[in-house]
């Protein structure tokens, strides 16, 4: 199956402790920073406009 991606590409700062945080993460995982944070952005509660 391939996915075609819609890309939109975004900077996000860190502080040294979220990008170590971060890296961390990656690195016990064996993930790429990319996946993880498109993961948590895709758990993210939505709600409905009122």
């Amino acid at each position: 199956m391939n996915k075609k991606w819609a890309v939109k590409r975004i900077t996000v700062n860190l502080a040294s402790n979220e990008a170590s945080k971060l890296e961390k993460y990656c690195d016990q995982t064996g993930r790429a920073a990319t996946d993880v944070i498109r993961e948590l952005i895709r758990a993210l509660p939505m709600t409905r406009p009122e």
